[in-house]
C-alpha cells in the first residue's frame, strides 16, 4: 500500500467476539472464536483524504452508513487464527481499494479493419434486403 505503515493501521482495529457456528462440535458452543474487525475509515489518522476517498468509492457495499469497514472471520476453530486472517483479509481489500487505475491509451481502428467492418455491413444488409418480399429485381 503507498505510504501506509501496517504497524499504525492495526492500532485503529476494533475487535469483536462472538460464538460461530459451522465446525468444532462442544467447542463452538463455549469458546468465542467468531472475529469481527471493524475499521473507522472516515476518522482514521493513518490515511490522508484521497485514501479515504478512494477506500470509500471502491470498497461502499462493504462499508456501512456509519464509515466503518468490517470484516468477519470464523473460518478457523481458535480465536487467533480468525483475528490473523480478518487481518489478513481486511490488508488484501486495501491493497485492492488503493490501487492506481492504469490510464486507456486510445487508439484508432487501422484501415483494414475499417474497410471489413463496412464490408460486413453491407453484405449483412444485401442480405436482410433480399429477405423482404417483391425485391426480386434487386438480384438483377
Amino acid at each position: 500500500m503507498e505510504n501506509i505503515k501496517r504497524e499504525n493501521i492495526v492500532k485503529e482495529f476494533e475487535f469483536k467476539t462472538s460464538r460461530s457456528g459451522g465446525k468444532g462440535g462442544q467447542n463452538v458452543n463455549k469458546v468465542e472464536t467468531r472475529i469481527e474487525l471493524i475499521f473507522d475509515v472516515i476518522s482514521s489518522v493513518n490515511l490522508n483524504e484521497k485514501q479515504k476517498s478512494k477506500i470509500l468509492k471502491r470498497l461502499k457495499n462493504k462499508i456501512g452508513k456509519d464509515g466503518r469497514l468490517r470484516i468477519v472471520s470464523q473460518t478457523e476453530r481458535s480465536q487467533f487464527l480468525n483475528k490473523i486472517s480478518a487481518i489478513e483479509k481486511f490488508f488484501e481489500l486495501m491493497e485492492i481499494a488503493l490501487k492506481e487505475e492504469k490510464k486507456r491509451i486510445k487508439t484508432k481502428p487501422n484501415q483494414s479493419s475499417v474497410t471489413e467492418r463496412l464490408e460486413s455491413k453491407q453484405k449483412t444488409s444485401i442480405k436482410k434486403k433480399l429477405r423482404k418480399s417483391g425485391l426480386n429485381e434487386f438480384l438483377d
